[in-house]
């Protein structure tokens, strides 16, 4: 049992191209919070912890997962998502991240209603499942867990990832994921056996500071100075000043004003003249972009979100 006694840190995927292969499998990527579901059905228990190994149950009372699954206890590997017109939305998703308050959790829960979309088994009844083929776990999971209005199983196809692909872009979604059918599960690991395939260029940043703002800024900040690790090293990649509204940018300025520092987190630093307050490199959030040129800086980059389910260390450049 010591698989259910701990936490799980995910398996995690690298970046790839569209490609056709039997030997793959090919599955939506989704714009949300990754989570592992601890889900004991006879004492109708869950624990859902994300990325971070953060419990995170008491933020989705309404995903109440054990209701929909025909087993004793299982672990259960997805994402949670917002959905809107029935397609993720980050911007809702992100709400129901941030709140605190317990009446509020309950009110929004009823109004902005999460959905676990789940796509892997690593736990039945008394037995790991991390060294059984993914098709066959894939297998299991088709007959352990019913779709529900709290719990989608994700689908997947077999074999042709271009068409797939350009199918998910046409729809708006972020992109599909590879996965080769006689892939294990390796817990922490970013494996080559997974492949995240997307329609735009995103990445996970750290906030390592922030300029000041002017104007109707003035009482927040101008934009968030970004880095990433490069070779174990952490790097200025450029700064992103555009893609939020007054409250996130109000949300982002209370919490960065808790972590404030006097120290450059960067070993080396190209003064540009603007006026940096310093943060403690623990933010992380998600920025597109046009591209990354090759002195390592971002090209256009827009504030998409902040990511509360990663850690700094996750943020390496792979481009």
């Amino acid at each position: 049992m010591k698989l259910w006694d701990t936490c799980i840190r995910p398996m995690l995927a690298k970046k790839a191209k569209p490609f056709d292969s039997d030997a793959w499998i090919f599955e939506p990527k989704w714009d949300g919070t990754r989570c592992i579901a601890f889900i004991d059905c006879e004492k109708k228990y869950i624990r859902l912890q994300n990325r971070r190994l953060l419990d995170i149950t008491n933020r989705y009372p309404e995903l109440k997962l054990f209701e929909d699954c025909d087993c004793k206890k299982a672990i259960l590997d997805g994402e949670i998502v917002v959905l809107k017109h029935g397609r993720p939305d980050f911007y809702r998703l992100q709400e129901r991240e941030h709140q605190e308050d317990i009446g509020r959790i309950k009110l929004i829960s009823r109004v902005m209603p999460a959905v676990y979309m789940v796509f892997d088994i690593l736990f039945f009844n008394g037995k790991e499942l991390l060294h059984v083929p993914l098709i066959e776990r894939k297998d299991l999971l088709d007959r352990v867990v019913s779709d529900s209005k709290r719990m989608v199983k994700t689908m997947f196809i077999d074999t042709y990832g271009k068409r797939f692909f350009e199918s998910a872009r046409k729809k708006g979604l972020e992109g599909i994921m590879a996965k080769y059918k006689a892939s294990s599960y390796e817990i922490g690991k970013r494996s080559s056996n997974w492949l995240k395939i997307k329609a735009s260029n995103t990445m996970d940043c750290i906030i390592c500071g922030y300029t000041l703002g002017h104007g109707k800024r003035s009482r927040y900040f101008g934009s968030l100075v970004l880095g990433c690790y490069k070779d174990g090293k952490l790097v200025h990649i450029g700064d992103v000043g555009t893609g939020w509204d007054e409250d996130t940018m109000k949300y982002i300025h209370e919490r960065l004003k808790r972590i404030e520092t006097k120290q450059c987190p960067f070993k080396e630093f190209e003064d540009t003249g603007k006026r940096i307050c310093w943060v403690k490199p623990s933010m992380v959030c998600e920025v597109e972009f046009l591209e990354l040129t090759p002195q390592l800086k971002l090209r256009a980059p827009s504030f998409k979100r902040l990511r509360e389910d990663k850690i700094g260390r996750e943020c390496i450049i792979e481009y």
